[in-house]
């Protein structure tokens, strides 16, 4: 694990998204480093905002939708973890408010002097149309910020704990729905990974610098995850593919991802050369054995 802190040990590093899975999960992994950590949150008396500060990070209240209710956040900070700020309207996705949020973030850092900021966006695919907003947030990221490091993490492992209410992820009944061809490789990434990642550019931020990282940790078909799955927890699991019907049923946009993904446009991270730079670098079944089979098994006895 690394343990180096940035060069000036008194100044924090500043996560956005803190209260949320990615956030969350950096944060929690620079403070066991050694990194002072600064965690941008909306609700300083929220349950994760007040476990993050109980974990030693100093918690700041912002919100990219008040611009002005930034500069103190990034104020003294060595470097930053950005997400971008997701926004949704009645019609779905809402790219360009996205946009414009990733933008604030940009700024702020920029008017702030920050040189490095690390940002994790999402798997890119062979069809050039894989995340519109994300990728004029990138762009804009290397025109703006010194030191910027892109990381695009693939399925989250923890989203088997989802709760599957749309009818797709997670596991209902012992079944795990979506979109996946049930026995072709489907590319996951743990969480703690993604953290892992961005660490390594905060300790070596010339080395990460200006570099685009497709982050994935193992690549099992759908139907031998539920079956890692059902090894680990005891808990029988099987994999169901959507049909077309189901997938338009809940949106165009995942009746068009299924549809991409069938055409072979899919993930394409190099695992084995991000296990050199990571030699830790989790597969499922480490994954499971870890933290994921426990809270797989309480998640569904709870449900």
């Amino acid at each position: 694990m690394t343990t180096a802190t940035p060069a000036d040990p008194d100044s924090p590093i500043l996560v956005t998204g803190a209260t949320g899975k990615q956030g969350g999960a950096t944060a929690r992994r620079l403070l066991t480093g050694g990194w002072p950590v600064r965690a941008l949150v909306r609700d300083l008396a929220a349950p994760a905002a007040a476990a993050l500060a109980a974990a030693g990070a100093q918690l700041v209240r912002g919100d990219f939708d008040d611009p002005a209710s930034l500069p103190p956040a990034f104020d003294g900070t060595a470097a930053v973890f950005g997400i971008p700020p997701v926004a949704f309207g009645p019609a779905g996705p809402d790219t360009d408010l996205e946009v414009a949020r990733g933008r604030v973030l940009i700024d702020a850092a920029a008017a702030a002097g920050i040189e490095q900021v690390v940002f994790s966006t999402v798997a890119s695919t062979s069809t050039a149309s894989w995340a519109e907003g994300k990728v004029l947030i990138e762009q804009y990221l290397r025109d703006h910020i010194a030191l910027p490091t892109v990381l695009r993490p693939v399925r989250f492992m923890t989203n088997y704990l989802s709760t599957g209410a749309i009818g797709v992820d997670g596991i209902v009944h012992g079944v795990h729905r979506h979109i996946f061809t049930p026995h072709e490789p489907m590319q996951v990434i743990a969480l703690e990974d993604i953290a892992e990642f961005a660490a390594l550019a905060f300790a070596d931020p010339a080395r990460f610098a200006g570099r685009t990282l497709e982050l994935a940790g193992d690549e099992p078909t759908p139907v031998e995850a539920a079956a890692a799955i059902s090894e680990a927890t005891g808990i029988p699991v099987r994999y169901e593919q959507l049909t077309d019907g189901e997938a338009a049923a809940f949106s165009p946009m995942i009746a068009d991802t299924k549809k991409r993904w069938e055409a072979g446009h899919r993930w394409h991270a190099d695992i084995e050369a991000l296990r050199v730079i990571h030699p830790g670098l989790r597969t499922l079944t480490d994954w499971l054995t870890e933290s994921g089979a426990a809270a797989i098994r309480a998640h569904l006895t709870d449900s």
